[in-house]
């Protein structure tokens, strides 16, 4: 499909399937998104979603069907998943590798599976380079939305030693993020919930965040725009990702709107990420 149709597309399949990727030719510039379900779960559910991407999209994608045996494409991720070295500060493994963690970084470990996030994807990358630079500021109160595999929850744990909230949407993904953080031994700083993000009144009575990370999509994001600005505290800031260079205008333009200030913009291949922050004094910071 054209650039163009791929957030309604990954959209439509991401209703019904456990697990979502999506490929990038640049020659034809094309984009293939592929999901993963049970044989016969969701079909009519998967149906409607396809014909309203369309409608949405003005493009009918063709389906492909294949069989996939659930223990050969896990293994198969795990083989091509190789340790990624993030900013200055990250690397990201899986548990297959036992060779010694490169030194100097802090080390995670997650296995490529049916939960969003390994450090492979732009978005993610993306994410992690300016979680290293707004650690700077020692923010206190934490909350990763959409946290799929729970990788950006464990690394701004780990590196600022603060406690984060990390939400999702989707059963499987609070179950992998639980599971990936005890992993790291990061259990007692991190608390999964399951959440339709700011509509939990549990979510926003625990802000305002000076915090906020929020890798998920375009559209979503420019929704949640106004209760995420209500959320924010003074100086507070929020790492935005999950879209296309060429989306990140309406994105920005949405949180603008709410009066958020751009801080900084990171590209990572035909991704972006945003940093903005709540114009305000920010509260006191500690150092420990």
């Amino acid at each position: 499909m054209p650039e163009a149709a791929l957030e309604a597309y990954e959209a439509a399949l991401s209703s019904v399937c456990t697990g979502v990727s999506f490929f990038h030719n640049t020659t034809m510039e094309r984009w293939r998104v592929e999901g993963l379900k049970p044989v016969g779960h969701g079909e009519p559910a998967l149906a409607a979603a396809l014909a309203l991407a369309a409608s949405i999209s003005g493009y009918n994608a063709a389906l492909e069907r294949a069989p996939t045996a659930p223990d050969g494409w896990l293994a198969l991720s795990y083989a091509s998943f190789s340790e990624q070295l993030i900013g200055r500060r990250f690397a990201v493994r899986g548990s297959h590798l036992d060779h010694p963690p490169v030194a100097g970084r802090i080390t995670l470990t997650l296995d490529a599976g049916l939960a969003f996030g390994s450090g492979e994807h732009g978005s993610t990358r993306g994410a992690l380079r300016a979680l290293e630079l707004v650690a700077r500021r020692r923010p206190r109160r934490i909350i990763d939305l959409g946290t799929g595999s729970g990788i950006l929850a464990m690394a701004a744990a780990r590196l600022l030693h603060r406690p984060v909230m990390a939400v999702d949407i989707e059963p499987q993904s609070v179950r992998v993020a639980r599971s990936n953080a005890r992993r790291n031994r990061l259990g007692p700083l991190i608390r999964t919930r399951l959440a339709d993000g700011w509509r939990n009144s549990a979510v926003r009575q625990a802000g305002p965040y000076d915090l906020v990370l929020a890798n998920i999509l375009a559209r979503p994001l420019r929704q949640m725009a106004w209760r995420l600005s209500t959320s924010l505290s003074p100086g507070g800031r929020v790492i935005l990702g999950g879209f296309l260079r060429k989306q990140a205008r309406g994105v920005l333009a949405a949180h603008r709107g709410r009066g958020l200030r751009l801080e900084m913009q990171i590209h990572e291949a035909d991704w972006t990420t945003l940093v903005l922050q709540r114009p305000g004094p920010a509260a006191g910071r500690s150092s420990t």
